[in-house]
């Protein structure tokens, strides 16, 4: 079997090759370019440079700088790396001089994803211009993040995560709403953020069209503030609110575009309340509801006043 196997491989198109490498890993991927001749001239071929992830394995900037100087080019769409800064690791992983050179070989770079990664020697206006979507995880961040004095242009983006970096705050949230007009904002684990932050923001939040606030201090007043200016919204998840009330989901009213809420129960939150606000919704084709056990009545309510509606309920 082992020589048919080593018979029919060499017969195999490229297209079918390319199909193949491009289901494994980096390191694989780029193992498997010292085969032969062929194998490293479809290993390295740009499509399968165009989404880049490099998360599985902590890298070091050395290697990194490896990447842009020899494959990453301007197929480059989207690149996830992953620092050491939650094992010990003393070496930062970026700088600006290699965000640069980033930014120089691989002009048509819109996603960047970063997780565990020291941001503080990094200036925001050294970020590629071309970035429309970033994402940070478990990042370390300076106060001025996402503001800059600097001539030079800054990304415009439109969709923005963080995830479990305590630093981000309302000045951030305000800085970034302010110089990009987001479509996509996920906030969770970030603390800092609270009803002020949101209330100042929202007046520049009014083309978002999917919204998370996970584990943030969402309480009415910024829930209002998001049913006054976020008209836009398609998507909208409200989790671990704890301050929210009856009262507060009764602004959400006038998000008549929203086809998916997902909201987190509480003992200030009435399940009639909740079928008050979807039945105001004429768009709502998805209702997602956790945190709390609702009675089998209730549930049977629910669904009964939301025909149009999948719904689904998890403690």
């Amino acid at each position: 079997m082992a020589e048919a196997a080593g018979r029919e491989l060499p017969a195999l198109p490229d297209s079918v090759l390319l199909q193949v490498l491009a289901l494994l890993p980096l390191r694989d991927r780029l193992r498997a370019a010292r085969v032969c001749r062929r194998w490293q001239r479809l290993a390295l071929d740009q499509t399968l440079w165009r989404h880049v992830d490099l998360s599985p394995h902590r890298i070091t900037s050395r290697t990194l700088w490896h990447l842009v100087r020899r494959h990453l080019r301007d197929s480059l769409r989207t690149l996830r790396v992953r620092g050491a800064l939650c094992s010990g690791g003393k070496q930062r992983l970026l700088s600006p001089a290699l965000l640069a050179a980033l930014g120089k070989r691989c002009p048509r770079l819109h996603r960047l994803c970063l997780a565990e990664t020291d941001l503080r020697p990094v200036p925001y206006e050294s970020v590629p211009p071309s970035l429309t979507a970033l994402e940070l995880s478990r990042c370390e961040i300076p106060a001025a993040w996402f503001s800059s004095s600097a001539a030079r242009a800054l990304p415009q983006l439109q969709h923005l995560v963080v995830r479990n970096v305590p630093a981000f705050s309302d000045h951030h949230l305000l800085n970034v709403s302010s110089q990009s007009r987001l479509k996509t904002l996920s906030l969770s684990g970030t603390y800092r953020v609270t009803d002020t932050g949101i209330q100042r923001a929202a007046p520049h939040l009014e083309e978002l069209e999917r919204l998370v606030l996970c584990h943030c201090v969402v309480s009415d007043s910024a829930v209002d503030f998001v049913g006054r200016h976020m008209k836009h919204l398609r998507f909208l998840e409200i989790s671990n609110a704890r301050f929210l009330t009856n009262t507060g989901l009764a602004c959400l009213a006038t998000l008549q575009r929203l086809e998916s809420l997902c909201l987190d129960l509480c003992d200030k939150i009435s399940p009639g309340a909740v079928i008050t606000l979807c039945q105001a919704l004429p768009q709502l084709r998805n209702l997602k509801l956790g945190g709390a056990r609702l009675e089998d009545k209730a549930i049977d309510k629910i669904q009964a006043s939301l025909p149009h509606c999948s719904f689904s309920c998890t403690p």
